[in-house]
């Protein structure tokens, strides 16, 4: 493992990576349900406080979350705990004097926004809803917040929405009723209602009314399933909100134009500020002095992985440019720094995500920081504060000088249980793949690794396929895991991958079995060949949904390959799975078309058309609350392998989505998945 400046971060905070338990254990599911969760970091306007939330986990499993508050001005300087009333506290803000923060809570029953001043007292509940708050963004100079909160669009009133809920929670039939897609998305049917945009007033009164920027829009801002209040913000006079958001439509389920809307506070007609844009419009980002709106920009209408361009717009001259062009990663994060004109940035880049710093007038890119996987909580006239992770580091908060120099750990919430665990080494190869192009891997090797013996081979295979598996710490498919139960583990970023450019990551689109498969097989031979000490004859491949389609698809086209499988949520029958998946943009674009314009791609790349050559023991594994990748599609690979008399086993969770999150059911998981592993690769 190599010595980074993060490690000796540690080291000088005082835990360095000796100092551990005398007898340190191999990592297991175990310890990883149990770790310490650092999350809702927020750093004052000054810049001399951070306030962040640790959801700490027992030895019983039993959980408890607070806020604690670290004052950045003295070098020595200890958090001290801010709450300690029973749940969560959530999505922290500094007021605009920074004499108090505003977080959100279920303490009244509901999910409402508080206000907890830091000169002492107890919070205070500031909005009294009758339906959940679930995100919320201040003004620029304190006086309002933005809410958002699920409503129905034909409803004038909040009164209306809720007596709506009620109802539906009260109706003796079960049927759901639907005229147009989506009607379903992620994990959740849709009950018509939708996610809108509330603003108020901050004046020291409780907050029962405000106004719906958004109303009577049939559209979802901040967008499902995953986007947040970064979706959303105010201009910085105040006067207006800046959200992202689709244009209500019949199409919304094969189109990713998203666009981003102005808005004034008072309610009334959104402007759409980037109609021109029909591809994917994102993460609106103002300069403070307001001269400024950078926000991310997709130019492939219906691709959901092309590269986001950052975009420039002068909200004085109307002018507006793309910043650096030629820069080759694609942004995942905006942060304006105090100048108002340079741009900290975050972006996957060769197996990290890498902190970037972009000068807004030339174009020109840094790099900042680039080992591990980094993000950006807040930038002070000096400092960057991020939160970083790593193959061996669940998540902390660093300050860094803006050029990346001078890494100093400032939280340690996982010390005496990281104390306890002894990881595996890691390293980061290449090889040459497909068209004797560079592809990038890692490998880990067993936590008790023994210089000299042979070691069986977990080779995992990431998903998306636009994804990455790289140099982060997962609370699912941690790969660590592998290395703590005495295997070597091989991960390889094929052809499609993100981080490596964007012709790289283009390179998979209307090629899934091609391209990928020939990295997997010349990146197992070459990484087997570089480290002597991992058994290729006993190897197990496994993967979760475009991994789990690999699983079908080597099953298939390298069925010698591998001792065993795993196949988790993975993609069987391509022509099935385009009809019942939500978002039909993504097969689309991915195969050329609908199935019925380009069947013959479709089947070309479809797993259930090689079942003939399948015979490699497998383990499949989904979820019934898996509306991406629906179980139908394990069910059938199951169903084909115990009919074939292929050795088989499924393990279903009924209330899982595409991952599993329950902490009982991820040490099921891994019980299953190791067990299984072991009893083809003659693991003792």
């Amino acid at each position: 493992m190599k010595k980074t400046a993060i490690i000796l971060a540690i080291a000088s905070a005082g835990l360095s990576m000796s100092a551990q338990a005398a007898n340190p254990e191999p990592f297991t599911v175990q310890h990883l349900v149990k770790i310490n969760k650092l999350h809702s970091p927020a750093l004052s306007n000054s810049g001399s406080k951070i306030v962040y939330a640790v959801k700490k986990i027992d030895a019983e499993g039993e959980s408890s979350s607070d806020l604690y508050i670290k004052d950045l001005s003295q070098a020595d300087s200890k958090a001290k705990q801010l709450t300690s009333v029973k749940g969560t506290e959530h999505s922290v803000a500094f007021a605009a004097d920074d004499q108090a923060i505003y977080f959100l809570a279920g303490r009244s029953g509901s999910s409402q926004l508080y206000k907890l001043p830091l000169t002492g007292g107890e919070a205070i509940q500031v909005s009294d809803f009758p339906l959940d708050v679930e995100g919320f963004k201040l003004s620029q100079d304190g006086t309002q917040v933005v809410m958002n909160m699920r409503v129905f669009p034909e409803c004038k009133d909040l009164k209306c929405s809720e007596d709506k809920f009620t109802a539906e929670q009260e109706r003796k039939s079960s049927g759901r009723e639907y005229k147009q897609l989506m009607v379903r998305h992620w994990d959740t049917w849709s009950d018509h209602s939708r996610s809108h945009l509330f603003v108020a007033k901050l004046n020291g009164e409780k907050i029962t009314t405000a106004v719906d920027v958004t109303a009577g829009l049939d559209t979802e801002t901040p967008p499902k399933p995953f986007s947040g209040m970064e979706e959303v913000t105010f201009t910085p006079d105040g006067k207006h909100l800046v959200y992202g958001a689709k244009a209500p439509s019949k199409d919304q389920a094969w189109i990713t134009n998203y666009d981003l809307w102005q808005v004034p506070v008072t309610g009334g007609d959104a402007v759409n500020l980037t109609e021109a844009n029909k591809a994917w419009d994102a993460n609106p980002t103002f300069s403070a002095d307001g001269r400024y709106l950078a926000y991310l920009a997709m130019t492939k209408p219906g691709f959901e992985a092309d590269r986001y361009r950052i975009m420039l717009r002068d909200t004085v001259t109307g002018q507006e440019k793309e910043v650096a062009p030629l820069w080759d990663r694609s942004a995942s994060s905006l942060t304006f720094g105090k100048d108002n004109r340079t741009l900290y940035v975050t972006a996957q880049d060769v197996g990290q995500v890498t902190v970037f710093e972009v000068n807004t007038q030339f174009g020109d890119v840094k790099t900042v920081y680039n080992d591990g996987s980094n993000s950006v909580v807040g930038v002070t006239n000096e400092k960057i504060i991020i939160n970083h992770k790593s193959l061996v580091q669940p998540g902390d908060l660093y300050s860094m000088n803006l050029d990346g120099q001078g890494i100093k750990q400032l939280t340690q919430v996982n010390q005496e249980k990281l104390a306890e665990i002894k990881f595996g080494e890691f390293e980061q190869f290449s090889f040459k793949g497909w068209n004797n192009e560079e592809v990038h891997g890692y490998w880990i090797k067993p936590s008790d690794y023994k210089a000299g013996q042979k070691y069986p081979i977990a080779f995992l295979v990431h998903g998306g396929p636009q994804g990455s598996f790289g140099n982060s710490f997962s609370s699912r498919w941690n790969a660590q895991l592998w290395a703590g139960a005495g295997y070597g583990v091989v991960m390889i970023d094929f052809h499609g991958s993100t981080g490596y450019g964007q012709e790289f990551t283009d390179s998979i689109t209307q090629d899934w079995g091609g391209k990928p498969l020939e990295d997997l097989q010349k990146g197992l031979t070459a990484v087997t060949k570089q480290q002597k000490w991992l058994d290729e004859t006993r190897t197990c491949a496994l993967g979760g949904s475009y991994g789990g389609y690999m699983m079908n698809w080597i099953q298939g086209n390298w069925s010698d390959g591998f001792n065993c499988l795993v196949n988790h949520a993975g993609l069987f029958d391509m022509r099935s799975m385009y009809y019942v998946t939500e978002e039909l943009w993504f097969p689309e674009y991915e195969f050329g078309g609908t199935y019925e314009n380009n069947k013959e791609l479709y089947e070309k790349f479809n797993p259930v058309n090689y079942t003939e050559n399948w015979k490699t023991p497998m383990l499949v594994i989904h979820g019934e609350k898996d509306f991406r990748v629906p179980y139908g599609q394990g069910l059938a690979a199951f169903s084909l392998m115990q009919r074939k008399g292929i050795p088989s086993e499924l393990l279903i969770y009924p209330e899982e989505n595409h991952w599993i999150l329950n902490p009982d059911n991820l040490e099921q998981w891994y019980a299953n998945v190791l067990g299984w592993m072991d009893r083809w690769t003659e693991k003792k």
